[in-house]
C-alpha cells in the first residue's frame, strides 16, 4: 500500500547496533528453484489501488494486515471482490490465483487511528478464498509462538520496486516486544510490504509469527536505525478465524465512512513510523 500517515511515538529500545549489524541482507527470489517453498507467499492486488503481500496458512485463508484493506484518504474498504491473491507470484505469473469470498479484521482495528501502538497491535486481517488453493507446490504456512526480544526472524515479501518478484530477508532480529504485543524488528521493508508474514525456521520448517504491519525509524545503541512493526497473533487470530466461522458481522461487515481525519497520537518523538 501507499503511505498512509507518518506518527511520531516515544519507544526506548535501549539496544545496540551489533544486533541489527547480524541481519542477512534481502535476497531476490526470481528463479523456480529460489522461490520453492515460498510459493505459499503472495501478491495481493488491491482493485487499481495498490499491492499487499500476504501468506496462506490453510487452503482457504490467508493472513495480511487489516489496514490493506482501507483506502489511505477516503478510510472506505475496498470490497472483497477487488481483492486477487497471487500464490509465488513472479515475472507476471502466479503458482494459483484466488478470488476473496469474505474478508475480516479485528473491530479493535481502527483505519482512521495511524501508527499507535494499540492500533498496529490489531493491524491484522484474514481473507477467505472463493475456492481452495490445493496447486502442487504451494502450501500453506503453520502459525506458530511468538517470538521473544533477541530472536531471530526472518521476512518474505513484495514492495516498491520489486513487485514482480518477491524477496527474503533469512535473518533479521526482534528488538522488543510491547507490552501490547507489537514486535519491534529490524527486518526491511518498504511499501507493499504490508502484512508479509514474519517467520521462524524450526527443524527446517518456516513458521508465520508475525505480520509486517509498519516501518521507520528509531535509536538503537544512540544511532538511527531503520525498524519495522509487526502484528502478535495468538489470541487475535483466533478471534479471526472464530468471526469468520460464525459470520459474525463486527468483524466482517465493512465501516461506514467517516469525514473524520485521523488522530494524532503523537507522544514527542523517539520513532517515526508509516505504513509499508
Amino acid at each position: 500500500m501507499t503511505l498512509r500517515l507518518v506518527i511520531a511515538l516515544c519507544l526506548s529500545f535501549g539496544l545496540s547496533l551489533p544486533l541489527a549489524a547480524q541481519d542477512k541482507p534481502l535476497e531476490m527470489l526470481e528463479s523456480g528453484l529460489q522461490v520453492q517453498g515460498w510459493e505459499g507467499v503472495g501478491r495481493i492486488d488491491i482493485g487499481q489501488r495498490g499491492h499487499c503481500t500476504g501468506a496462506l496458512i490453510s487452503e482457504r485463508l490467508v493472513l495480511t494486515a487489516a489496514h490493506c484493506l482501507f483506502d489511505r484518504d477516503t478510510h472506505l474498504r475496498a470490497r472483497d471482490d477487488e481483492l486477487l491473491f497471487r500464490a509465488g507470484f513472479r515475472n507476471g505469473r502466479a503458482a494459483a490465483e484466488g478470488r476473496v469470498l469474505r474478508s475480516v479484521v479485528h473491530p479493535r482495528y481502527d483505519p482512521r487511528a495511524g501508527t499507535g501502538l494499540d492500533n498496529v497491535s490489531h493491524d491484522l486481517a484474514l481473507l477467505e478464498l472463493t475456492h481452495p488453493i490445493r496447486n502442487r507446490g504451494v502450501t500453506p504456512f503453520d502459525v506458530w509462538s511468538e517470538p521473544r526480544r533477541g530472536d531471530q526472524v526472518g521476512v518474505v515479501s513484495y514492495a516498491r520496486g520489486r513487485l514482480q518478484a518477491p524477496a527474503l530477508q533469512e535473518r533479521c532480529q526482534v528488538l522488543e516486544r510491547d507490552r501490547s504485543g507489537v514486535l519491534m524488528m529490524t527486518c526491511s521493508v518498504d511499501f507493499g510490504s504490508s502484512g508479509a508474514p514474519v517467520f521462524r525456521l524450526s527443524q527446517g520448517r518456516a513458521h508465520i509469527v508475525s505480520v509486517v504491519s509498519a516501518m521507520g525509524t528509531g535509536s538503537l545503541g544512540g544511532v538511527v536505525h531503520d525498524v519495522s512493526l509487526g502484528v502478535s497473533l495468538g489470541p487475535r487470530l483466533d478471534e479471526l478465524r472464530a468471526a469468520l466461522a460464525a459470520r459474525d458481522r463486527r468483524f466482517i461487515q465493512a465501516p461506514e465512512a467517516e469525514s473524520s481525519t485521523a488522530r494524532s497520537m503523537s507522544a514527542g518523538g523517539g520513532a517515526r513510523f508509516l505504513r509499508p
